[in-house]
């Protein structure tokens, strides 16, 4: 299970690699999680400990490669399902409902 900031610097990255197509650098990092450079590669190294990441060229935050962009937790992931839930249909509902 990840720490809030782990979740948070994992979230930054995945938002980053998937909506700029590319990854933050360090200072951006330091600026959206208000933490130092040393703070941050903790972070990075523990998130590559628990294999949420690969960063094989240390210095350089732009080598990291995202292996999974969630949190394991199943309680997180289940009230996303709660939250988020919606009736299935079938097409024929979509012709013959009002």
């Amino acid at each position: 299970m990840l720490t809030d900031i782990e979740r948070k610097v994992l979230r930054i990255l995945f938002n980053y690699s998937s909506g700029r197509r590319r990854l933050p650098s360090m200072h951006e990092l330091e600026v959206k999680t208000g933490k130092s450079k040393g703070e941050i590669t903790h972070y990075l190294l523990e998130l590559e400990k628990q294999s949420y990441i690969q960063w094989e060229s240390k210095p350089y935050v732009q080598t990291i490669k995202i292996l999974e962009g969630w949190d394991r937790d199943g309680r997180v992931l289940e009230e996303l399902q709660h939250t988020m839930y919606v009736k299935p249909t079938s097409n024929i509902d979509y012709w013959t409902s009002d």
